[in-house]
């Protein structure tokens, strides 16, 4: 097998160290699952109320909508796809101080919890579109699968803490709890130390008439092939520059070009669909409060905490078989077989818990336990790989580039929208109706499997430039080359070999190319 290239190596850091958006995305979300049920944190927090609970959830979910609808994309736009990802580590730094340091009562834990939500609003959208511009053609599915696999890795660091610290909470008291919290400082520190060594997206330099620079960045993580390379770089401008001609890049004709574009109404609503619908999944819910659905089968703290812990690490198991089946397989398919396994695990769930008889003392048998959570672990191998990770790799890369910013931070933030709805009446309708509530999620996920089969075309082995044609919409190269006969394909052919001259001379010297010496 061949190795790869320097340049595809360094690809992969890139994409690493964006994704590590989603390991604070995934601590971040399973912080509260962890610590809820925390007799030391229901103590210190005065034993908050059901609606209480779903309250801190809910501010959760309202800040990542208010910053991702309204800002998030509008900053990726204007200042870079990096911008709003150090906006995020910021505020999740400043909003886990406050959690630790917080005095008896409710109120700062939830502050801490709206701040990081504002966080996550931010930092996410601008990732998955990061990692989306400046993957290959053909590993795009894979390198934006990384985002839920690494979401998979923050719960499993999350959760495998928490149970260390559930076994020795006696000894460790208010740090049991805390020092789960503090460990959300991990990602963004990594993330703040590695992002100014990154280039911005080819593609955003382009946008902004960076020309050199994009190119520079462009050979920075693409195999050392002078016409490849020359032919991504002449598709990425020529489509750009169609986008530039035929709309003025303003705010209001950005949010206008949704409805009188009928290709791009086509996709946001889709992409608002999936988007919402990968939290209706149920997932959403088993992730926030998994520790209150276990505590009706099991008795034990230690139990629980053990289950969590071991869902995360096959959690991330699971999500690692999308790297090599979403290429193969293409995304419809994907989301299609996801959403029909899930529905049938959540099905038989439903059906076993509230079907066979409890045991003498009312509650479900030990075998009932373990049949629950056999099912459980089942609807995650399906959810992982499926609407979980292919849902970011289809909405980063379905808009064109003169609305991805905006596009792709409002259709994220459906997910909130549908999580702050579920998350806010899920612990009242779980604590009266037990197991039946699971027959909902059966009822959204066929109606989901539905969905994809009549609406959702692949997109599987195409660039994001072409991507424009499978709903409807003109093709973006072609339009950007008739619009200068040409002579854009000329200009280029000659620039991008004194480039990559350039820059082949520069790496035997072990120099960067600065853009003022292109």
């Amino acid at each position: 097998m061949k190795a790869p290239s320097k340049q595809i190596v360094t690809l992969w850091y890139y994409v690493v160290v964006a994704a590590c958006c989603m390991i604070f995305y995934g601590y971040d979300a399973s912080v509260f699952s962890a610590v809820e049920t925390n007799k030391n944190w229901v103590d210190h927090n005065e034993n908050p109320s059901d609606n209480a609970l779903g309250g801190i959830n809910t501010a959760y979910t309202v800040g990542a909508i208010i910053s991702g609808w309204f800002f998030s994309g509008l900053a990726a736009d204007r200042f870079g796809r990096k911008f709003p990802i150090y906006i995020g580590c910021f505020l999740v730094i400043i909003a886990t101080i406050m959690q630790v340091c917080q005095p008896r009562g409710i109120g700062v834990f939830l502050g801490g919890r709206l701040i990081i939500g504002v966080a996550q609003g931010f930092a996410l959208p601008s990732a998955a579109i990061y990692i989306s511009e400046i993957s290959v053609t053909s590993m795009r599915g894979q390198t934006v699968s990384i985002f839920q696999v690494f979401y998979s890795v923050g719960s499993f660091i999350c959760f495998w803490i928490n149970y260390a610290c559930t076994k020795h909470s006696e000894k460790l008291g208010n740090w049991d709890w805390k020092i789960v919290v503090i460990f959300q400082l991990l990602a963004p520190l990594y993330i703040l130390f590695n992002l100014p060594f990154m280039p911005e997206t080819p593609r955003w330099l382009v946008s902004k008439n960076k020309f050199e620079e994009a190119r520079a960045a462009l050979v920075r993580i693409r195999p050392p092939n002078e016409d490849e390379i020359d032919m991504e770089f002449h598709d990425i401008r020529a489509a750009i520059e169609f986008e530039h001609a035929t709309s003025k890049p303003t705010i209001w004709n950005q949010y206008k070009s949704f409805w009188v574009d009928k290709s791009l109404l086509r996709r946001i609503l889709i992409s608002f669909v999936i988007n919402g619908g990968q939290q209706l999944t149920g997932q959403g819910s088993l992730n926030s409060y998994s520790s209150k659905i276990y505590a009706q089968v099991f008795k034990s703290q230690n139990t629980i905490q053990l289950i969590n812990a071991l869902n995360a690490t096959f959690g991330i198991l699971f999500t690692l078989n999308a790297l090599w089946i979403v290429e193969r397989f293409g995304r419809r398919p994907l989301l299609l077989v996801s959403a029909i396994g899930m529905g049938i695990s959540m099905l038989i769930v439903s059906l076993v818990e509230t079907q066979v008889p409890p045991g003498p003392d009312g509650k479900p048998t030990h075998a009932i336990g373990i049949v629950t959570v056999f099912l459980f672990f089942l609807y995650e191998l399906f959810y992982k790989p499926g609407w979980g990770g292919t849902v970011w790799i289809y909405t980063s890369e379905i808009f064109p580039m003169e609305v991805r910013g905006i596009a792709v931070g409002m259709s994220s933030q459906f997910q909130n929208v549908a999580n702050a709805i579920v998350n806010q009446f899920f612990p009242t309708f779980l604590a009266k109706k037990g197991f039946y509530a699971m027959f909902l999620f059966f009822a959204i996920n066929t109606c989901l499997a539905v969905f994809t089969w009549f609406f959702i075309p692949e997109t599987k082995g195409k660039s994001l430039e072409e991507i424009d044609t499978l709903f409807g919409g003109v093709n973006h190269i072609q339009k950007g080359d008739q619009l200068h006969n040409g002579s854009l394909q000329k200009e280029m052919d000659k620039a991008s070999l004194e480039l990559i001259e350039k820059v082949s001379t520069r790496e035997s010297l072990k120099k960067p190319v600065s853009p003022e010496e292109v």
